[in-house]
């Protein structure tokens, strides 16, 4: 895995979601309608949209076992 992908990974469990109803949730915490939404609507611009995106496909294919370790290290 190279650095800027190791630097997203990390940023999901320590990255907390600006605004809306689920401010201050740590991305790789929303639920998973929530990201659908996005998926639908269109994802942010800019290191929150590529954040919640690389969330969505985490979830979607049941990988979110993988941060769990990640997320209890608390980087």
């Amino acid at each position: 895995m190279n650095e800027a992908n190791s630097a997203i990974i990390k940023e999901l469990v320590t990255f907390r979601m600006p605004f809306g109803k689920y401010k201050d949730r740590l991305i790789c915490d929303l639920p998973e309608h929530y990201l659908l939404w996005f998926q639908r609507e269109g994802f942010p611009e800019g290191k929150l949209g590529v954040l919640l995106a690389t969330m969505y496909e985490i979830k979607l294919n049941g990988l979110e076992y993988l941060l769990k370790p990640l997320k209890e290290r608390k980087i």
